[in-house]
């Protein structure tokens, strides 16, 4: 091979090399840019999105409020039917002393 078979297989491969990387390049650009339009479009996602997750936590907040609120309105039922069953079971047996009380003095 001479110097002038040389250079010109030399100029082929590094022009080749040029080639593929401007095509590698010119692909790469096509599909990860994002047009000024797009942009657009990326903000108003991002703008739903982050409103979204705004209404998503004070749903959050809400129902946690809420959750409170019935657990403490459940305890409270739950106090209330404890004291009305004592008062039930004091009543029977008061009303039992009493048909007692009753059935002696009618006996007597």
């Amino acid at each position: 091979m001479n110097h002038l078979e040389f250079v010109a297989a030399t100029s082929i491969v590094l022009f080749i090399a040029f080639a593929l990387g401007w095509f590698a390049y010119w692909l790469l650009h096509r599909f990860t840019r994002i047009a000024g339009a797009d942009m657009g479009e990326v903000d108003r996602l991002a703008q739903s999105l982050h409103e979204a997750e705004e209404a998503r936590d004070q749903a959050l907040i809400y129902l946690e409020q809420r959750e409170s609120e019935l657990a403490n309105h459940i305890s409270q039922a739950e106090a209330e039917l404890r004291a009305a069953m004592e008062g039930l079971r004091d009543a029977r047996q008061e009303a039992e002393e009493m048909r007692a009380y009753i059935e002696r003095m009618n006996a007597s």
